[in-house]
């Protein structure tokens, strides 16, 4: 069986560091599939990039989670900045939240089956969800879902 590719968005990481957060347990159980390989984990440059913007120690973490789980790290590219800026023209992310859109595009334009995300605002959210799968097929890219962590984990039967 074809294992998904995910790509795992920046809210992702910090809720992991979160505990207090709901879904924090989900979160955890997440990653721990990764580490047991259940998916092959993707995420960008745009998602580093975004946490040099936050403070200490919150960047040292996610970079000492990524060297512990086997997550890829894409590169930034024009195909995917295009992209973004496709779903700011068509109004789905403004312009404002510039590593919202790349992460989107960089999900799509990299073949990911899904994008995982706690980013209630932007991201996960029915308009988004509709919208964008409207410019990818006029843009000519596969439909990519937006998913929880909860949504893809394996969960023991009782």
């Amino acid at each position: 069986m074809r294992k998904l590719k995910l790509y795992l968005e920046t809210t992702v990481f910090n809720w992991y560091f979160e505990p207090e957060r709901s879904f924090h347990s989900d979160t955890v159980r997440f990653f721990e599939e990764i580490a047991e390989g259940r998916y092959e984990a993707f995420t960008s440059q745009y998602v580093i990039d975004e946490l040099i913007l936050a403070s200490e120690p919150r960047l040292s973490e996610v970079l000492s989670l990524l060297e512990k789980h086997p997550i890829t790290i894409l590169d930034t590219s024009q195909e995917t900045e295009e992209l973004a800026s496709a779903y700011a023209e068509h109004k789905i992310i403004s312009h404002k939240h510039v590593f919202d859109r790349l992460h989107l595009a960089s999900a799509t334009v990299n073949g990911m089956d899904a994008i995982i995300s706690f980013n209630f605002s932007h991201i996960n959210r029915l308009w988004t969800k509709e919208k964008i799968q409207a410019v990818n097929q006029v843009q000519g890219y596969n439909r990519i879902s937006i998913n929880l962590p909860m949504e893809v984990v394996e969960y023991e039967e009782s």
